[in-house]
């Protein structure tokens, strides 16, 4: 029950700077490309600086021998997401296009932005395996993900240029934490304080963008979209239950039960509006999908959380 209050809390936190940035936005008391500028200092900077401090205070050798174990696992567990979500989806629509768009909110979900203010506050002393857990669905991500159902460049990006996305700031600063980290390399105080305070910034910088980019989806209009439910349903709810009961009969470590659970319980993610948005493309379905997700998160996250606490 401890967890299922904790979890309350910090899903209340978290709305509470959603409902923030939505209000900004909405009675225009920030400018319209402010958005655009949160998830640059987002994508540039806090989440790179979350991810160094994360691996320079806990990466060790003993760490990097676990490591492989849990990006098998957790490549395993994604392809049998991926195998669902595919049959998912034929189910719900017979558009292409909305039909991408679900299947990559069923096989990705919001595991950076919410996944990462989740974990880091319940679960902060495995978050340094939480972020090695989400390198595959990164790599999945920036191969498949993007390019094929986003995009649309399936047969025009080949994976040479793909793999290029894998020298982002994030990637980098995990790297270069890696090194600090198991070589014990010193550094200056005044660089660990500004370390931390800018990672500090990554949770509520998060939760604002996510306010501002729902202020400006047609909600009457999405509301009545009806597959956005079905898909809500499956990512928020089934996904979740059917892993936790799966470890709740076979005995799996609670590190990789926690991890899986908590990316899979997260709310659909952001990149289906933003990356259509940016080729002109609709984002009707996809808007509806994170607004109606992450309403519906705040209650169904604490609750898979409490099933949670009862298997590990």
């Amino acid at each position: 029950m401890a967890l299922f209050t904790a979890t309350l809390n910090q899903m209340a936190f978290l709305f509470t700077f959603i409902v923030i940035g939505y209000i900004l936005a909405k009675w225009k008391m920030v400018p319209d490309t402010a958005a655009t500028v949160l998830s640059k200092l987002e994508n540039y900077i806090f989440i790179p600086a979350l991810v160094l401090s994360t691996f320079i205070g806990n990466f060790t050798m003993q760490k990097l021998s676990s490591s492989w174990l849990l990006l098998v696992a957790s490549l395993a567990l994604e392809i049998v997401m991926i195998g669902l979500s595919l049959i998912a989806v034929k189910l719900v629509t017979k558009d292409k296009y909305t039909r991408n768009i679900y299947l990559y909110g069923l096989s990705f979900s919001n595991f950076g932005f919410m996944g990462n203010a989740v974990v880091s506050a319940l679960f902060p002393d495995i978050f340094l395996e939480y972020i090695v857990f989400t390198l595959v669905l990164w790599t999945l991500i920036y191969i498949w993900g993007v390019p094929s159902l986003l995009m649309g460049e399936a047969e025009t990006k080949n994976i040479k240029d793909r793999l290029k996305n894998f020298l982002n700031p994030m990637f980098i600063c995990m790297l270069v934490g890696m090194l600090i980290g198991i070589l014990q390399i010193p550094i200056p105080a005044f660089a660990d304080s500004a370390i931390t305070v800018t990672a500090n910034c990554m949770s509520p910088i998060a939760m604002l963008l996510t306010g501002m980019t729902i202020a400006k989806i047609d909600i009457k209009k999405v509301f009545r979209i009806k597959s956005i439910y079905a898909v809500s349903f499956l990512r928020l709810i089934v996904y979740p239950l059917l892993f936790i009961g799966f470890a709740a009969l076979i005995p799996l470590p609670s590190t990789f039960v926690i991890c899986a659970a908590a990316s899979l319980a997260m709310p659909l993610g952001l990149n289906t509006i933003v990356i259509p948005a940016a080729y002109g493309k609709d984002t009707t379905t996809a808007s509806g999908m994170t607004l109606i997700s992450h309403i519906l998160a705040i209650i169904t996250i604490p609750v898979i959380f409490l099933l949670l606490d009862m298997v590990i």
